[in-house]
C-alpha cells in the first residue's frame, strides 16, 4: 500500500533524470507524484536511506508523453544535468553522463553513465574512451564521438532543485527514416497508408510487424477500433482459406501465381522442363574455376539431359554453352549445333562464340540480329588461346598445345549436322585447346567471332574404334535422373501411344538415325551387293519402343594396373577397407568402383575425398587440415568414434593412400 508523502529528495513538479531500467539510459522526465510505502506497527523505525528506499516516484517522461506515468525507485531518478564539463576539465577515472549509440557509435543516441578510461588530443582531432554502463553491465573501451556534450552527473542533494526552464539534451532521433521532422510524412513511425501524424487515436498498431494503420486508411475502411486485444495488418494475417490441410495440393504462392507463366492462355508448359530443374548435387571434388579433366570422369561419359553434366562438374552452366570467366578463361563449352557456322571434324571444330542474339521474352535461342563483341565468355575463350589478347583482328597460337585446356561436351541437337555428335542426350568427349580465334561475317550476314579447337587428349575419342572399345571395357553407358527410367515405363504403361511425349519421339528417332548410320557404315564396307535380303536383327525393324527398358549391356571387368594393385597392398591400415571396395570391380563398372572409392574414404569433417589423409590409430581416415582444425579447437579425439589421441598424437601422412587417391583421382586436391 502506498500513501502520500512530502518525504525524498525530489518533489512535485521537479525535472530529474529517471533510467530506464532495461537499456540503463537516464531520459528527461518530472516528477508529477511521490508516494511511499505504508509501515505496519510492528516495523521499527529505521534511518533515513532505508526511508529513501521506501519512496517511489511517479514521473513523466518529456519526450515520450505516450508511455504515461511511470513508477520509479529512488535508485533510478536523479537531479537533471545541467552542467557541462568543458575538454580540458575531463580527466581519466572521471564519472559523468555522455550521449552514446550502442548499435551506431557514430551516430547520436541514447544518455549514459560512463567511466572515462583514455583521453587523447591531437593537432586535428580529439578522442575520448569510455566505459559505457549499461544497467547491470558495461561496454568497455568505447569511442565516445560527442566529446562537446559530456554532463556533470549531478548527485544527491548537490545544487539546487530544477523546476522551470530545463536545458534539453539532444538525443538520437527516435525514427531514423525521418529523423523525427514533424512536419514530413513517414510510413515508418506514421501510418504506413498515408504516412500522417493525426488522430493518433484512430490508429491501429499490428502486433506482428509494428507498423500503425489509420482505420480509415485499411480497405475496407473501419468504423472503430477493434475490440479484439490481437490485430494484425493485411500484409501480416493469415487467411484461413490459403492453409493447406492435411491432404489437400498445395498451393501456388502469390509470388508464382502473379506470373506471366501462371496467367498466360498460351499452351507451352513453361517452367516444368528439365532445363529449368535446380541441382541436387554439386561437383566439389575440384573448384568450378578448375581447368583440365574431371577426376573419376573418363572420356565417352554419357549423361541424358545438361543438368546432369552440371552435377558432374563437367560443364556448371545449365542453358549457356561457355562457362568461363572474362578475365581468367574458358573451363568448358558445349558443342549442340546451335550457330549454322559451325564446323565439326571429330578431332578438331569450329566454333562460334555466344551473343548477337535477342533472347528476350524467355527465349532460350534466336536468329542472328547484331554483331557479336569479344566480351564476357567470349573473351574467355580467346584467353585460352595461347597469344596475345585481339579484340580487333584475333590472333593464332604458335604452340596451341601450350594453351589453356578447355572441357568439351558434344550434345544429341548436333547429330543432325555432325557425325561425331551423339545420337542423343550429352557425352564428354575430352580436352580440346584453341588454336586461333577471328572475327568473320557469319551466313546470317552479321560478324561473329570464330573459334579453331583442336583435340589434345590421351584418351581416345569416344567416336573412334579405339574409344567405343575402351567405353564397353569401363561400361560406360547412358546415366538417367533417379528414377527417370522407372517414370518412363510407368508413363508407358498408363497412356496410349498417341500421347506420348515429345522427348521419347525425339529420343526414338535419334536412336533410330544413329542405327540407320551404323548400317549405312556397315553396308559401305561390305563388298558385294548394296542390298541386304532380309533384315538383320539391329535393322529398323528392331526398333525399340521409347517407353521401353533398354536392354543391359554386358561389362567388362575393369582391372587395375600392377602399380595400383601394389599400393593397395601396401596400405595395410586400411586392408579392410580396400577388400570391400575391391568387391565393387567384378560386377559393376569402372565409375562404380570410384564412387565405391569416394564412398570408403570419405572424411568425417568435411564429406568430401580425404586429401592428405591421417590413418587413425582406430582406422579411420581424416584430411589433415580438418584434423589440424580440431586439434587448434582443444579437441584431441578422433572425430568418427571419439577414440582419444591425445595432445602430442603425431600426424603423420598416409602418403601410400595419398598416392593411390592420386592416380584414381588425378588433380582432385587442386584448390584444396
Amino acid at each position: 500500500m502506498w500513501v502520500e508523502t512530502e518525504l525524498g529528495l525530489y518533489k512535485v513538479n521537479e525535472y530529474v533524470d529517471a533510467r530506464d531500467a532495461n537499456m540503463g539510459a537516464w531520459f528527461e522526465a518530472q516528477v508529477v507524484r511521490v508516494t511511499q510505502r505504508a509501515r505496519s506497527r510492528d516495523e521499527p523505525c529505521c534511518s533515513t536511506s532505508a526511508l529513501e528506499d521506501d519512496i517511489v516516484y511517479h514521473v513523466k517522461y518529456d519526450d515520450y508523453p505516450e508511455n504515461g506515468v511511470v513508477q520509479m525507485g529512488s535508485g533510478d531518478v536523479r537531479a537533471r544535468a545541467r552542467t557541462i564539463i568543458k575538454w580540458p576539465d575531463l580527466e581519466v577515472g572521471q564519472l559523468v553522463m555522455l550521449n552514446y549509440n550502442t548499435d551506431n557509435p557514430k551516430e547520436r543516441g541514447f544518455w549514459y553513465d560512463a567511466e572515462i578510461t583514455r583521453k587523447r588530443e591531437t593537432r586535428t582531432a580529439r578522442e575520448l574512451y569510455a566505459n559505457v554502463v549499461l544497467g547491470d553491465g558495461s561496454l568497455d573501451n568505447c569511442r565516445i564521438f560527442f566529446v562537446d556534450e559530456v554532463f556533470k552527473i549531478e548527485f544527491p542533494g548537490e545544487g539546487s532543485p530544477m523546476v522551470e526552464n530545463p536545458t534539453r539534451r539532444k538525443s538520437g532521433p527516435s525514427c531514423k527514416h525521418c529523423k523525427d521532422d514533424m512536419s514530413k510524412l513517414c510510413r515508418v513511425c506514421a501510418c504506413r497508408v498515408c504516412g500522417g501524424r493525426q488522430d493518433p487515436d484512430k490508429q491501429l498498431m499490428c502486433d506482428e510487424c509494428d507498423m500503425a494503420f489509420h482505420i480509415y486508411c485499411l480497405c475496407p475502411p473501419l468504423s472503430s477500433v477493434p475490440p479484439e486485444e490481437e490485430w494484425y495488418c493485411p500484409e501480416c494475417r493469415n487467411d484461413a482459406s490459403e492453409v493447406v490441410l492435411a491432404g489437400e495440393k498445395l498451393r501456388e504462392s502469390k509470388k508464382k501465381a502473379k506470373m506471366a507463366s501462371a496467367t498466360s492462355s498460351s499452351q507451352r508448359d513453361w517452367g516444368k522442363g528439365m532445363a529449368c530443374v535446380g541441382r541436387t548435387k554439386e561437383c566439389t571434388i575440384v573448384p568450378s574455376n578448375h581447368y583440365g579433366p574431371i577426376p573419376g570422369i573418363p572420356v565417352g561419359t554419357m549423361w541424358r539431359f545438361r543438368v546432369q553434366v552440371s552435377e558432374s562438374g563437367v560443364h556448371r552452366p545449365h542453358v549457356a554453352g561457355i562457362h568461363g570467366r572474362s578475365n581468367d578463361g574458358a573451363y568448358s563449352l558445349v558443342l549442340a549445333g546451335g550457330y549454322e557456322d559451325d564446323e565439326d571434324n571429330g578431332n578438331s571444330f569450329t566454333y562460334t562464340g555466344s551473343g548477337g542474339r535477342d533472347l528476350s521474352g524467355n527465349k532460350r535461342t534466336a536468329g542472328q540480329s547484331c554483331d557479336q563483341k569479344l566480351t564476357n565468355t567470349n573473351r574467355a575463350l580467346a584467353l585460352n588461346c595461347y597469344a596475345p589478347i585481339d579484340d580487333k583482328k584475333g590472333a593464332e597460337a604458335k604452340d596451341w598445345r601450350s594453351g589453356k585446356p578447355v572441357r568439351v561436351v558434344r550434345n544429341g541437337r548436333g547429330s543432325k549436322n555432325s557425325k561425331y555428335a551423339p545420337a542423343v542426350g550429352n557425352r564428354y568427349d575430352g580436352i580440346y585447346k584453341v588454336v586461333k580465334y577471328w572475327p568473320e561475317k557469319g551466313k546470317s550476314g552479321f560478324l561473329v567471332w570464330r573459334y579453331l579447337l583442336r583435340r589434345d587428349d590421351n584418351e581416345p575419342g569416344p567416336w573412334t574404334k579405339e574409344g567405343k572399345d575402351r567405353i564397353k571395357k569401363l561400361g560406360l553407358t547412358m546415366q538417367y535422373p533417379e528414377g527417370y527410367l522407372e517414370a518412363l515405363a510407368n508413363r508407358g504403361k498408363n497412356s496410349n501411344r498417341e500421347d506420348e511425349d515429345d522427348d521419347e519421339e525425339e529420343e526414338a528417332a535419334a536412336q533410330a538415325l544413329a542405327r540407320g548410320r551404323e548400317q549405312a557404315s556397315l553396308r559401305s564396307a561390305r563388298p558385294g551387293k548394296g542390298k541386304w535380303k532380309r533384315k538383320s536383327p539391329g535393322g529398323p525393324s528392331s526398333a525399340r519402343s521409347p517407353g521401353r527398358m533398354p536392354k543391359k549391356t554386358k561389362v567388362e571387368p575393369y582391372t587395375l594396373t600392377s602399380q595400383q594393385n601394389k599400393l593397395i597392398m601396401e596400405d595395410k591400415s586400411n586392408a579392410r577397407l580396400w577388400t570391400e571396395v575391391l568387391k565393387s570391380l567384378k560386377d559393376g563398372p569402372f565409375q562404380a568402383f570410384l564412387s565405391k572409392v569416394e564412398e570408403a574414404f570419405q572424411c568425417i569433417c568435411c564429406q568430401e575425398l580425404v586429401f592428405r589423409p591421417i590413418t587413425t590409430v582406430c582406422h579411420h581416415n581424416v584430411c589433415k587440415d580438418c584434423l589440424d582444425r580440431s586439434f587448434r579447437a582443444q579437441v584431441f579425439s578422433c572425430p568418427a568414434c571419439r577414440c582419444d589421441l591425445g595432445r602430442s598424437y603425431s600426424m603423420q601422412v598416409n602418403q601410400v593412400l595419398q598416392a593411390i587417391l592420386a592416380q584414381l583421382f588425378p588433380g582432385y586436391g587442386s584448390g584444396r
